[in-house]
């Protein structure tokens, strides 16, 4: 069996991850270190991401805004935590104007010095914390719900195209309540959003719960995630919802009157996913043929590829491709129009062909004279591209039951693609009584380990710190307890004190 890459997963999962990318034509480097250009196939997946997940956002009551991408530094400033959590990463802008440096180039005119430096947007609590107080003056005002798309930038040290980039793309949901109680409920609620999407949409199950102290967003309460596992048993946390409390209200000055006509601090939220959840799909759906992309977020659902060869025949063959391409947009899947497209570029069918694997097309029809002349066409599952015995699964099926089954089979493969990941994420997450079992499981040399989950009693201050250089030893961090887990029991693994919860244990991205 020969595959459409040239590095597999299970010689070297990093470099098959950057062979993906180039060779389904997802991003590339911009020459701006830590930046990317999304290419239309990739930035067609994030589009698909935006729409569904944009309109479950909707659902929920929540209203589309924009704010600016320069932040006064005083802004962060109020906010002593925020800003210490985010000073590494931040970009500023100290001048407005460029001039000659006399020597061929240019430099920041002196004169054009900014009063105030402003950061690139990392993150927009701040900014949109001090809206809040102006907009939020009584109890009448609340609750406010509000959420953006835009762009942000973190200056990583340590890079990698779509999951650790130094400009990405997100939403990010900010919301202010009445009471500590309304705002807790909306962490939970999009949390439970982020989990319903990725399973329903992205065909990633995750396990959603709290992360723990030291894991926190800067300045929240409490944070919950949502975290995938990758095929190499690395996690990825794919999503974030923050309980701020009072804390920026307090900073930011967010009051309101209630209906006694007392003053109080709101309670507000934050919450976000980014182009990070396509390096999550890639890592959990490609194979080593490409990418495989879930029908609920693939750009185009069904590729046809007609076999041209420059002859009279092409002209009827274009015209069977048209009818079939024209009756599959008429059909509907998985609640919405059946995307179809016509791939009518000069090149080798089989070229074409191979290039849609490594793209993931769900759905590659190939139609050729014989094709036509039998009222048939060729179809490849991209979840299921080969047979048995190592060759192409390339069925022939009658036109009409094709176009009538199409629905069906694409909502076939996005539960089979959920499926398998399931499978994989319920059966690399073990239980550990103690620490010798924690590091016996990641011990040197044991290829994807997968998670471990633990007992443990909530350490905080000190205990907390040693805790977090023990798992740095073995490049380990907790990615959260979860919401579902069963009653905690014994020992914590880390201090011998009694266990009030259960945490995952894992290598992350």
């Amino acid at each position: 069996m020969k595959h459409a890459l040239s590095v597999t997963r299970e010689a070297d999962f990093a470099a098959w991850y950057q062979s993906v990318i180039a060779e389904a034509d997802l991003a590339e480097e911009s020459g701006v270190r830590g930046c990317m250009v999304i290419r239309p196939w990739g930035y067609g997946i994030w589009e698909r991401i935006q729409r569904l997940l944009d309109d479950r956002i909707k659902a929920t009551g929540h209203e589309n805004c924009y704010f600016p991408l320069f932040i006064p530094l005083s802004y962060f400033e109020k906010e002593a935590e925020h800003v210490e959590g985010f000073a590494k990463e931040m970009a500023v802008v100290t001048h407005h104007r460029l001039v000659s440096d006399g020597k061929g180039g240019l430099m920041p005119d002196p004169a054009a010095k900014l009063e105030e430096p402003l950061v690139v947007r990392p993150t927009s609590e701040t900014v949109i914390g001090t809206a809040f107080a102006r907009w939020v003056q009584s109890w009448r005002d609340l609750p406010v719900l509000i959420n953006q798309w835009a762009n942000v930038v973190r200056w990583e040290m340590r890079t990698r195209m779509f999951l650790r980039t130094s400009e990405f793309l997100w939403q990010e949901g900010h919301t202010a309540h009445a009471t500590a109680d309304e705002a807790r409920e909306e962490t939970l609620k999009m949390l439970e959003v982020y989990r319903s999407f990725a399973e329903d949409c992205l065909a990633l199950p995750v396990v959603a719960g709290e992360k723990p102290e030291n894991e926190r967003f800067p300045g929240a309460v409490a944070t919950y995630s949502i975290e995938a596992m990758m095929q190499d048993g690395k996690a990825l946390q794919a999503g974030t919802s923050h309980f701020l409390g009072t804390n920026f209200a307090r900073a930011q000055n967010i009051k309101f009157q209630n209906a006694g006509g007392e003053l109080e601090l709101a309670n507000t939220t934050s919450w976000g996913v980014s182009t990070r959840m396509v390096g999550g799909v890639i890592m959990v759906h490609g194979d080593d043929d490409g990418l495989r992309v879930p029908p609920r977020i693939a750009p185009w659902q069904i590729v046809i590829v007609p076999m041209l060869r420059d002859t009279p025949e092409d002209e009827a063959l274009v015209a069977y491709a048209k009818t079939i391409q024209s009756n599959l947009a008429g059909l509907s899947a998985l609640g919405e129009p059946v995307r179809a497209l016509l791939d009518l570029k000069p090149a080798k069918a089989a070229t074409k062909r191979w290039g849609w694997v490594k793209k993931g097309a769900p759905i590659i029809v190939e139609i050729g004279g014989r094709d036509m002349a039998g009222g048939n066409v060729s179809v490849i599952r991209r979840d299921r591209l080969y047979r048995e015995d190592g060759k192409l699964d390339s069925q022939v099926i009658p036109r009409g039951d094709f176009e009538a089954d199409a629905p069906e089979l694409l909502h076939a493969i996005q539960t089979a693609l959920h499926a398998q990941a399931r499978e994989r994420l319920t059966a690399n997450i073990v239980p550990a009584a103690d620490w010798v079992a924690v590091e016996a499981h990641f011990a040197e040399g044991v290829k994807n380990p997968g998670w471990v989950e633990v007992s443990w009693s909530k350490p905080t201050g000190a205990a907390l710190d040693a805790v977090v250089e023990r798992l740095k030893a073995l490049k380990l961090t907790i990615r959260n307890a979860p919401s579902d887990a069963g009653a905690a029991e014994g020992a914590c693994v880390f201090t011998g004190d009694a266990s009030v919860e259960r945490v995952l244990l894992a290598r992350a991205y």
